[in-house]
């Protein structure tokens, strides 16, 4: 039986993972963090067949013992400080988690045991001021925001461990992928939220920022599929995860409107300026045709699908709780 260790493992990504592990046969440990307010709603459903351990990503030895503990065959570095507007806030606290943090993962695994395989999740902040477009594994990074820069460290020291200790490190570059799970500090997670909450009656108005923001998005329970098909390769590599397909957060507001019979969307949205980034990012489009050759990747859910299931989601959850 196979054994894997995540960490963020109570995030959107971390539990589709997790629950792909499951459905595979993996004995699954999830790391989490000793603080009064953790939150393992997303994992719920699978929490008895989980093995849960603290540590943190700010402690070496509690990395070092966690490792050695569950003696993973693959080992998926999802935790960070993951939200943008947080990262202007709180830029050296995103530093620690999100750059230094990869480092003391990678340094662990490295002590205890170099067969381990090891994936980093990277992130399309990196391209930020887009060099060129679509963005492949080629594109240079032009980071436009304290987690943008923390995640090229995250990326490059990966790509270091690998090629300096000969470990089997992967890195994928994952653009934005959204689902019912999503935190609802996420535009598309806030947007599904509120449309929902209009529909009930619950809100009258939605405040969003920059609504000509561009992105590639697809669906976590997609992605997490690509991250596994990379430790299964013979050789580690960086892949672009994306679906090669943009669409602005106005198109998606739209969507979102339309799916509860809502044709005059402009009525019920409102521009906030506290939601504008001090450096905004434009235009993120991802080629993910190396994914789908090598790893034999395919995004199966599409960008309407993916706002209408979250939407849905979003009814039925607020309907149960009012």
């Amino acid at each position: 039986m196979k054994k894997a260790l995540i960490t963020g493992i109570t995030g959107q990504d971390g539990s589709y993972l997790a629950d792909l592990l499951l459905d595979k046969g993996y004995q699954v440990s999830g790391m989490v963090r000793r603080s009064s307010t953790e939150n393992f709603e997303r994992i719920e459903h699978i929490q008895n067949d989980l093995n849960l351990v603290q540590a943190d990503l700010l402690d070496q030895l509690s990395l070092i013992e966690i490792i050695k503990e569950t003696e993973p065959d693959e080992v998926y570095n999802l935790a960070a400080q993951s939200f943008v507007p947080t990262s202007w806030n709180q830029p050296v606290l995103t530093g620690e988690f999100t750059a230094l943090g990869v480092t003391r993962i990678l340094e662990a695994v490295r002590l205890v045991n170099k067969d381990i395989k090891f994936y980093q999740a990277s992130s399309s902040e990196m391209f930020g001021k887009v060099q060129e477009v679509p963005q492949t594994e080629q594109t240079a990074f032009y980071p436009r925001s304290p987690y943008g820069v923390a995640k090229v460290y995250g990326h490059w020291i990966t790509i270091n461990y690998r090629e300096s200790y000969n470990m089997f490190a992967c890195s994928g570059i994952l653009f934005n992928h959204e689902s019912p799970r999503r935190g609802r500090e996420f535009v598309t997670r806030k947007i599904s939220d509120g449309v929902a909450k209009i529909k009930l009656g619950l809100a009258k108005k939605l405040k969003l920022g920059n609504l000509d923001a561009e992105r590639d998005w697809g669906f976590a329970g997609d992605y997490v599929e690509a991250m596994w098909l990379m430790l299964q390769q013979d050789q580690p590599d960086n892949y672009v995860i994306a679906t090669g397909k943009k669409h602005s957060v106005r198109q998606f507001v739209e969507l979102a409107f339309e799916g509860i019979g809502i044709k005059d969307w402009e009525n019920y949205v409102e521009i906030d300026p506290k939601f504008i980034r001090p450096a905004e990012v434009h235009e993120l489009l991802g080629d993910p045709s190396k994914a789908k050759r090598e790893l034999k990747w395919e995004p199966k859910v599409s960008f309407e699908a993916l706002v209408e299931m979250m939407v849905k989601a979003d009814l039925a959850y607020l309907s149960n709780k009012h």
